[in-house]
């Protein structure tokens, strides 16, 4: 059976701290409100792809009984030109404290971890050349080899 199209995708972060998650999303990354009520907030970057992040009241009633608590475990990779730079502006000048520090990995990512309020952690990655032995894992998009 084949899936329905798509027509939009992105995360909900269940939030015990709405207002300081917005803050800190909307200070260090960049991203605008474009619906904002005291419960859940969608937020989104300005530019194209308009990437999208959304931010609930982790104990809303929306959100099913069994449920309501912060996101735990949950990495949110954001990839970008310069992730020496974004390093700088977020830690050396920022303040923010990293949870990873700043890195280049064999397969294929130079990147460092720092954390939301509610303790998501943010990889901001740059990608680069993997090692021979991780660039051979690496396939295109419809499962072929690279």
């Amino acid at each position: 059976m084949t899936p329905s199209a798509l027509t939009g995708f992105y995360p909900v972060l269940c939030t015990s701290r709405p207002a300081d998650s917005v803050a800190f999303y909307r200070t260090w990354f960049g991203f605008e409100t474009t619906y904002e009520s005291d419960w859940y907030v969608s937020l989104r970057r300005p530019e194209a792809p308009h990437y999208e992040l959304a931010l609930v009241a982790a104990d809303h009633p929306t959100v099913p009984e069994g449920f309501r608590r912060t996101a735990g475990g949950l990495l949110l990779n954001f990839e970008v030109a310069d992730v020496d730079a974004e390093y700088a502006r977020l830690v050396t000048d920022g303040g923010l404290v990293p949870e990873l520090d700043l890195r280049s990995e064999a397969f294929g990512q130079r990147h460092f971890i720092v954390a939301d309020p509610d303790g998501v952690l943010i990889d901001v990655i740059t990608p680069i050349e993997p090692t021979a032995e991780y660039a051979a894992a690496y396939r295109e998009a419809d499962g072929g080899e690279a």
